[in-house]
């Protein structure tokens, strides 16, 4: 509505214009052409005058209008983004509040893992504190064992580097075999004793049933296996090893030679020589097994502590039934004996049994028959007193007085 009075005022002034044109026109008496023109400037002149005044209104108008409209507009987006601010703003508290409570809850679990790791780690640490004393310990157990036995070993081999030592030893070795298996000293066999007539001295001799014999020899070469075993050279060792095997083969020969089977003296057929380790004796069988087979054509049987064990289990057997069958016929007569004593005690145990059942029946027939004829009459004078018939005896007290 505030452009209608822009639009009267400028058609007004057109009108205007147009009546001024025609008068001056008719005033002045110009020329059509003239007149025309000067009015045409003039009315333009005007007509360009009202139309800025009216586009001057109309900016003022609209500019008054843009502003009215971008402040209720500034006002309106003011308010709709401060709600929108303000909705936003308590979104994004409500959402921070959550991701807080998450992230507490997040805090929290990992402070409790990280105590459990915490303590596992303490754990791991004392069992790592632990588990390395331990350790410690069995290498230090270890060291001193190893030094111990490095000690030993050096020992051995200087008590083993003389002959007179090695046999000792040897004897030391079969003496603990003997004891394990049961053997006792001047009982089972006896040390050192020379042969009579001969002069010959076994290490061992074994006393058997029917005062037989069984020698065995605890005296062996070891000088080269030592060698053997110490040196790296492999000519050496082929060398030593040869050389050991001669000696075991000497050492066969000249106990087949020293008279240790001799009949004449009650002695078995077969003589023992004990290996003391069996380490050599298995390297004899791995290196040479013919010395072995040979060995025992000769009526030598090889012994190491194992298989020395096992031949005296059966020596042991041997003497323990030759002393069984020795005292057969004494355990045959005290069996004879024992079933005579046995069958005795058997008929009197019978008869004593028949009496019993005798005197059983006679006191079954006292306590029944017998007892039954004694109380008869005493039943009946019991019932001729209940009917009166007869008076109670002075000494007899009233039942009521012995029930009160």
């Amino acid at each position: 509505m505030t452009y209608w009075p822009i639009v009267v005022a400028f058609l007004a002034g057109f009108a205007l214009g147009l009546a001024v044109a025609l008068l001056l026109r008719t005033i002045h008496a110009k020329t059509a052409r003239e007149l025309a023109a000067e009015l045409f400037a003039e009315s333009e002149t005007q007509r360009k005058a009202g139309m800025e005044a009216v586009l001057a209104d109309v900016k003022a108008s609209f500019g008054s209008l843009s502003l009215d409209a971008l402040q209720k507009s500034t006002e309106e987006f003011l308010k709709l983004a401060k709600s929108r601010l303000d909705a936003e703003r308590e979104s994004s508290l409500h959402d921070l509040d959550a991701k807080k409570g998450l992230i507490d809850q997040q805090l929290a679990r990992m402070g409790t893992e990280l105590q459990k790791v915490s303590t596992l780690v303490q754990d791991l640490e004392k069992d790592r504190v632990q588990k390395f004393g331990e350790l410690t310990s069995q290498l230090k157990s270890a060291s001193q064992q190893t030094n111990t036995l490095i000690e030993t070993t050096n020992t051995l081999r200087e008590a083993l580097s003389s002959t007179q030592s090695r046999g000792q030893w040897g004897e030391r070795m079969a003496e603990d075999v003997l004891r394990l298996a049961g053997f006792i000293e001047n009982v089972n066999y006896v040390k050192q004793k020379a042969v009579e007539g001969i002069g010959t001295r076994p290490d061992f001799t074994f006393l058997l049933p029917k005062d037989l014999k069984l020698n065995m020899d605890v005296k062996f070469p070891l000088d080269n296996y030592l060698r053997f075993l110490e040196t790296g050279s492999e000519l050496e060792k082929s060398k030593y090893r040869n050389d050991f095997l001669r000696d075991v083969k000497a050492r066969i020969k000249e106990i087949t030679s020293r008279d240790y089977i001799n009949p004449q003296q009650n002695t078995l057929d077969y003589v023992l020589l004990f290996i003391p380790n069996e380490q050599v004796y298995g390297f004899i069988h791995e290196q040479d097994s013919t010395i072995l087979d040979n060995s025992i054509k000769n009526k030598v049987i090889p012994c190491s502590p194992l298989t020395l064990f096992a031949v005296l289990a059966v020596i042991r057997q041997a003497i323990d039934n030759f002393a069984l069958e020795q005292t057969s016929t004494e355990i045959l007569s005290l069996l004879g004996a024992f079933k005579k004593q046995w069958e005795n005690f058997a008929k009197k145990m019978e008869v004593l049994g028949k009496r019993i059942n005798e005197s059983q029946k006679e006191y079954e027939a006292l306590m029944t028959t017998r007892r039954r004829q004694l109380e008869r009459p005493l039943n009946r004078i019991e019932e001729l007193r209940e009917l009166g018939q007869i008076s109670p005896s002075p000494n007899e007290e009233p039942q009521d007085a012995d029930q009160g």
